[in-house]
């Protein structure tokens, strides 16, 4: 029998922290993870793939002469996979227009920052540097914009006084491996869909800073 789960490709660059939540979810969420694609093959991800029965594909982009030409053998890798939604859990490449918008509102991206804030990388020094009593993490729809996609979803904690990045980071990342999985759970049941740029959830326009969830 078919499995009629939504399909969904993650692509990974390390750890595969990320990636494990959403496996763990998988069974019970609506969708099943089919392929792992990393551009790093050292990345502790491909094994955790492994040992989930998961395939997986390695693009090192060192082996690329240029962006385009690695961008055009991942297109190529997602395709073959005929995937309903691509999932970017810790992928440390920034991705060219023509993979961005073969996949208009099927692509997603968890980010270690409450988004507009802090886009890029070195998120939790820069929240600690910029005096935020607020920190978390934030799931958006993919667009050619970095980080700047129309906004789903964000997990909100307080930082605490005298905490060092690296303990922020980790708090986070806990933050992170509870919202991922709802997200794509939303959108593997069809309640969640992106319309003329917009996230709409249940049929109704999210607001602009997405849904807020705190701790």
């Amino acid at each position: 029998m078919q499995d009629q789960r939504c399909c969904v490709v993650v692509l990974i660059s390390g750890d595969g922290k990320n990636l494990q939540a959403l496996i763990d979810a998988s069974s019970h969420s609506g969708y099943m993870i089919s392929h792992v694609i990393s551009n790093n093959p050292e990345a502790f991800g491909l094994e955790r793939a492994k040992r989930c029965g998961i395939s997986s594909t390695i693009l090192n982009h060192k082996d690329f002469g240029t962006r385009e030409g690695f961008d055009n053998a991942l297109l190529q890798a997602i395709n073959r996979k005929k995937p309903d939604l691509v999932v970017l859990a810790g992928f440390m490449r920034i991705l060219g227009p023509e993979i961005v918008n073969n996949f208009t509102g099927r692509m997603l991206n968890i980010h270690p920052s409450l988004l507009p804030k802090h886009p890029g990388t070195n998120t939790h020094q820069r929240a600690l540097d910029a005096g935020d009593h607020e920190h978390g993490a934030s799931v958006h729809f993919v667009t050619e914009k970095l980080d700047g996609g129309p906004l789903i979803a964000q997990e909100r904690i307080p930082i605490n006084a005298n905490e060092a990045a690296q303990e922020l980071g980790a708090r986070v990342l806990i933050r992170e491996q509870q919202l991922y999985p709802k997200v794509v759970s939303w959108f593997a049941s069809g309640r969640l869909c992106l319309q003329q740029n917009q996230a709409m959830m249940d049929g109704v326009m999210i607001p602009r800073g997405g849904l807020q969830f705190r701790s």
